[in-house]
């Protein structure tokens, strides 16, 4: 019988260092761009869509305002992104790129091939894992 308490024959633990390697691996190329993961994943969000509220970046990135509200400041400080309330309900903030912003999207175009690189890991595999991740995702929220 298995040790379901043992720690290597936990599923957990291999993904939660699976996800601090990654981050590792994607640190020195964002560091290259002055940007932070967090900060990535927000502009992503924005270069897929160019004007989002903070509630519609949370929701994509699963983040709480909380979390988002400094992380927008600092990439607003950065002149990354533009914060404004909403004409129809100020309670609302959008946010949309800068130039500058936009430009890191060009910058940024060569990150997914290099991490594969860095990671020693082919699209098809990469692929296959983000396939098994979101499907056990999608059962949970």
């Amino acid at each position: 019988m298995v040790d379901q308490l043992n720690l290597k024959n936990q599923v957990c633990f291999p993904v939660y260092t699976l996800a601090k390697v990654i981050i590792n691996h994607y640190r020195p190329l964002l560091d290259e761009l002055d940007l932070t993961y967090s900060q990535y994943l927000v502009l992503m969000v924005l270069w897929e869509n160019e004007e989002q509220t903070v509630g519609q970046i949370g929701e994509k990135l699963v983040l709480d305002s909380g979390t988002l509200t400094p992380l927008l400041k600092r990439m607003e400080q950065k002149d990354m992104v533009v914060r404004k309330r909403s004409d129809q309900d100020e309670r609302v903030v959008k946010l949309s790129l800068t130039e500058k912003g936009k430009l890191l999207n060009d910058r940024a175009k060569e990150i997914p091939h290099r991490l594969m690189d860095s990671m020693k890991i082919t699209e098809n595999e990469l692929v296959e894992l983000k396939d098994i991740i979101t499907r056990i995702l999608n059962k949970q929220l």
